[in-house]
């Protein structure tokens, strides 16, 4: 069952290490490819929002949210892009290169030599706002064979607004309540072995489940 992590010098140790490959991929992505992206940890940057399951690795999912792009429907040339530049930046860290699955970017595990040795690892989705606010993923839906691959956008269900609720949940100062259902949301779909709903989409539905619930905070 997922828990989150507390160790939070171990936390500070690895959204700084993962955070400067971030910057980097987002560099060499502009610079290389002339794609303009921003990135966040699932939540947009939300604390206390990572969790492991028992004693197994750590994954710190990340959007890498573009901005500014010639061409959304390219999905394939974006997706190769994105490829490219993550590894030029794990490479830059003497990371190996990243695995392409089917809605994210996966880096290998890796440890730190002192300290807690729990292995980490990160996992990239990249995601768009549409003109009404809604996300949309990248899916890399694999046939088997490279040339019939299909690349698309998919959107998150009730994405909508899913940025203001949560600013208004945390101003509200209920943020906890949130934790809570983000927690029980992943170790439901764990229970049911159900591996179609990565972190992103825990995140908002729980956000939707409390702002939705409003009327009866305390």
């Amino acid at each position: 069952m997922y828990t989150y992590v507390e160790d939070k010098e171990f936390l500070r140790r690895i959204r700084n290490l993962c955070g400067e490959i971030m910057q980097d991929l987002c560099h060499y992505l502009k610079e290389d490819y002339d794609i303009g992206s921003i990135f966040y940890l699932v939540g947009s940057g939300a604390r206390n929002l990572i969790v492991q399951n028992a004693t197994l690795p750590i994954d710190l999912d990340y959007n890498l949210e573009l901005v500014r792009c010639e061409d959304y429907e390219a999905c394939s040339s974006i997706k190769e892009c994105v490829r490219k530049s993550f590894n030029k930046a794990l490479h830059a860290h003497g990371w190996g290169d990243c695995n392409d699955s089917t809605s994210a970017l996966t880096t290998e595990w890796r440890y730190f030599t002192k300290g807690n040795p729990t292995e980490f690892s990160m996992d990239v989705c990249i995601v768009c706002q549409d003109t009404r606010g809604h996300f949309h993923r990248m899916i890399h839906k694999k046939t088997g064979f490279t040339y019939y691959d299909q690349y698309y956008w998919n959107e998150a269900p009730h994405s909508e607004r899913i940025q203001e609720k949560a600013t208004y949940i945390k101003e509200k100062g209920k943020w906890q309540l949130v934790r809570s259902q983000y927690l029980d949301i992943k170790n439901r779909y764990l229970r049911q072995n159900d591996h179609d709903h990565p972190s992103f989409i825990c995140y908002i539905e729980a956000v939707n489940n409390v702002y939705n619930a409003r009327k009866n905070w305390r």
